[in-house]
């Protein structure tokens, strides 16, 4: 029997930094030496994903710190005059006043189970992003909480260990199929991808493309 949901945040329940991210390859692509902005988006994505796949336990960096540091990192591999800083803090407005999906509100308001977070971000930043939009969750649980983040296990048996809840009493709801699909799969709750924006669908894969949607396979 289900008795909760799992949510992940950005890109599922509101929009991804994706605006603001361009904004900053164009600024850096003005201010420094790249020959387009696609290969300043490669380089920055790769130093964000070596620093973000290698954080867990004692090694464990807030997004915040990959992020800061990954920018300074490509500032300075493509002699950019930019300060990253600024950078940054572009990128961090965004995160804590994000655009709403559509059905968001409607998913918290007519939903029969108590819905968490459970999110690849620091705690600060999701929680003022969920208080800015009036969000009732009944409870976050972040990647800073658990020193680890999706798709390792330690963020997903830390929102069970939390809630008393079994992982068949659980779906987990997200829009990356790597981070929330296979990541809750593989400590064995049910996960559900939310594709939104009509992608090809993995096989074995079971899709939602709006979050109410959920609520059909409750039963």
């Amino acid at each position: 029997m289900i008795k909760a949901l799992f949510v992940d945040f950005y890109g599922t329940l509101v929009h991804e930094d994706g605006e603001v991210v361009q904004q900053v390859g164009r600024i850096i692509f003005d201010t420094g030496k790249a020959e387009s902005i696609s290969e300043i988006d490669g380089y920055w994505w790769g130093e964000f994903q070596n620093m973000f796949t290698s954080s867990s336990g004692e090694n464990f960096m807030l997004q915040r710190d990959i992020e800061i540091r990954s920018i300074e990192r490509t500032v300075e591999h493509f002699s950019s005059s930019a300060d990253p800083r600024e950078l940054a803090d572009m990128l961090f407005a965004n995160w804590t006043a994000p655009k709403i999906f559509e059905d968001t509100k409607t998913f918290f308001e007519k939903s029969p189970l108590p819905i968490y977070v459970v999110s690849n971000i620091d705690t600060a930043d999701v929680q003022q992003a969920i208080a800015f939009h009036g969000l009732k969750p009944a409870g976050v649980f972040t990647s800073e909480d658990a020193r680890s983040y999706k798709p390792q296990p330690g963020l997903f048996e830390l929102a069970l260990r939390s809630t008393g809840l079994s992982p068949d009493e659980v779906i987990h709801i997200g829009d990356s199929v790597s981070s929330d699909v296979r990541g809750a799969g593989n400590v064995g709750i049910r996960a559900i991808w939310l594709n939104r924006f009509g992608k090809a669908i993995p096989e074995g894969v079971e899709y939602i493309t709006q979050l109410p949607e959920v609520f059909e396979k409750l039963n």
